[in-house]
């Protein structure tokens, strides 16, 4: 039902009335008599009877009229339309205007008219005879007085009401709409679609603008409208009929001003906040969507997985891009934001357009792609002057966490050092990098951003994607690496008969098995070493393949060559 701004007309003059009367159309609704000889009998009273027809009231009612001998002479219902009129003003038969003061609406009353209280000795020609008794069966319809006001009951008000329904405000909510007897004439709850209006500009009749102001979302209340503020003598169609009081049962949902900008509470601030998210960070976060009144949209939470997004950059409605700048790691705030910074008239999926959105977020990580990694040392050994480096094997223990303090791993839980090789990829480059100019017996807290992590990406079931990891690390162990591009060194002078002292059989050829016998002898001698963290058999395999130039097996005086007599060779 649309609730359009209608002009209200006075009633027709009292001529038109008494012409109806005279051609048999007037009808009656029962009253308490105040003559005597007037009988009425009141066939049905509703349970309730908020008010009863007073001389000066219009009335809406419905009647059949029969003579005592049960003979119909007019009625109501033939012409499927209710009687219309001014009580106590002369525009009925004194009879009706006395039978009709104290009905209530629904009640049904047998009202006997005698002549003297009806037409009289001379009746209406051709259809009521001179001094005729007149049944009247009268059933009320409506009442209304031209001093009546909207009428508001409100029968359930939430416990909060943040704001309350001021002119200009746009609001959606449920209603059904009835006459005063209850019968419904619309309900949006059958269309299963809110009406959604602006108030106070003149988009809804009179008494709707009024009735709505005030309002909390969640409130329900009724608004009796008397005609005059609602459709007036000519009504609306064939839904609602002329010189109509109309009953609306309300349900406010939604509620806000064109002019609103987003509201933000904050429930949890950490009490350590070193960084606030700025526009153009990358967030992830975890929220639950709800409507204004409660009704659940969407939430991150039932998908076992956060909502990562960059803020500030459009990737999420204007409402969100705004609502998140500010927050910390771990920080609760609820984000109420209105539509025209949501999702606009249209709506989206679920959402319904012209909907206020209310996000309950929590803030799990933020980071900027500009970011580096942040290192943090807790603790130094008093000798703390060999530092690790590129090539340096070192073994240590790491407690991995998420900014949020979710455990992902932890060395220590397993009882055994995580051993790497340093600069060799072993691991993600931010803890390469973190790993870097610490000494044995220090303790770190290194943050990688998740460019320097595992990226979107993550580790399936073991790291979400785009997450920022802690690492808190000490190292056990570090064991010096050799110069970059070497995976073997001497620790002394070569022996200029290098190779006949590694062909042990001097046969001039040098298989595998008698080069790898060789160079774990140098290393265990301590005469040469091997590059740490490395299989050292692949190595070793490794220099062999090198120097087995044509690759028959075996290396001859010609092929074999050290790594100064052959740069592009890092085997000897």
């Amino acid at each position: 039902m649309a609730f359009r701004a209608r002009g209200w007309r006075p009633p027709p003059p009292p001529l038109l009335l008494l012409l109806l009367w005279v051609t048999g159309q007037a009808a009656p609704v029962a009253g308490l008599g105040l003559d005597t000889e007037l009988q009425i009998e009141r066939r049905f009273v509703p349970n309730e009877c908020p008010r009863t027809v007073r001389s000066g009231d219009f009335v809406r009612y419905h009647y059949v009229g029969t003579f005592p001998d049960g003979q119909k002479f007019d009625s109501s219902y033939d012409r499927d339309s209710t009687f219309n009129v001014f009580v106590g003003k002369g525009q009925l038969i004194a009879g009706m205007d006395q039978a009709l003061v104290g009905m209530c609406v629904n009640e049904r009353r047998f009202v006997k008219i005698p002549p003297k209280l009806a037409y009289g000795s001379e009746g209406v020609s051709g259809v009521i005879p001179p001094d005729s008794v007149l049944h009247f069966d009268v059933l009320l319809m409506d009442i209304w007085n031209s001093e009546d006001q909207v009428q508001i009951h409100t029968y359930f008000t939430p416990p909060s009401c943040p704001r309350t329904i001021q002119v200009s405000d746009f609001v959606r909510y449920h209603y059904n709409g009835t006459f005063l007897d209850g019968t419904l004439f619309d309900s949006s709850h059958n269309r299963m679609k809110t009406y959604d209006t602006y108030v106070g500009i003149g988009w809804l009749i009179p008494g709707m603008d009024k009735g709505l102001l005030g309002m909390c979302v969640g409130e329900k209340r009724i608004i009796t409208i008397p005609p005059f503020l609602a459709y007036g003598e000519d009504g609306d169609g064939k839904d609602i009929p002329g010189q109509a009081s109309l009953v609306f049962d309300v349900a406010l949902l939604d509620l806000h001003n064109p002019k609103d900008g987003i509201s933000i509470e904050n429930k949890v601030v950490p009490e350590n906040c070193e960084r606030r998210s700025q526009s153009g960070d990358f967030l992830r976060y975890h929220y639950n969507g709800t409507l204004l009144d409660g009704t659940f949209f969407d939430s991150s939470y039932s998908r076992n997985r956060t909502f990562d997004t960059y803020i500030g950059q459009g990737y999420v409605i204007a409402g969100m891009d705004e609502g998140l700048l500010g927050v910390c790691i771990g920080e609760k705030r609820r984000i109420v934001v209105p539509p025209h910074l949501g999702y606009g008239e249209e709506g989206r999926g679920n959402i319904p357009g012209s909907a206020v959105l209310v996000f309950d977020i929590h803030v799990i990580d933020f980071h900027n792609p500009a970011d580096s990694i942040s290192i943090t040392s807790h603790y130094k050994p008093p000798d703390c002057s060999v530092l690790s480096k590129k090539g340096d094997y070192l073994k240590y223990h790491y407690n991995a966490s998420l900014l949020d303090g979710t455990l992902l791993d932890s060395t220590w839980n397993l009882g055994k050092t995580y051993n790497i090789v340093l600069g060799s990829g072993q691991v993600v480059l931010g803890m390469d990098m973190g790993l870097r100019e610490m000494c044995v017996g220090e303790k770190r807290t290194v943050i990688i951003p998740p460019h320097l992590g595992y990226g979107e990406a993550g580790v399936d079931g073991e790291v979400p994607g785009s997450a920022v990891l802690v690492f808190d690390i000490e190292l056990l162990e570090l064991v010096a690496g050799l110069p970059e591009g070497y995976m073997f060194i001497w620790n002394g002078e070569v022996s200029p008969n290098l190779f006949e002292e590694i062909d042990k059989d001097g046969d001039g050829e040098v298989l595998l098995e008698e080069f790898s016998e060789y160079i774990h002898a140098q290393v265990a001698s301590g005469k040469g070493k091997l590059a740490p963290g490395f299989d050292a058999e692949m190595i070793v395999k490794n220099m062999f393949t090198n120097q087995d130039r044509n690759g028959d097996g075996k290396v001859t005086p010609e092929e074999f060559k050290l790594k100064d007599q052959e740069a592009k060779h890092d085997e000897l």
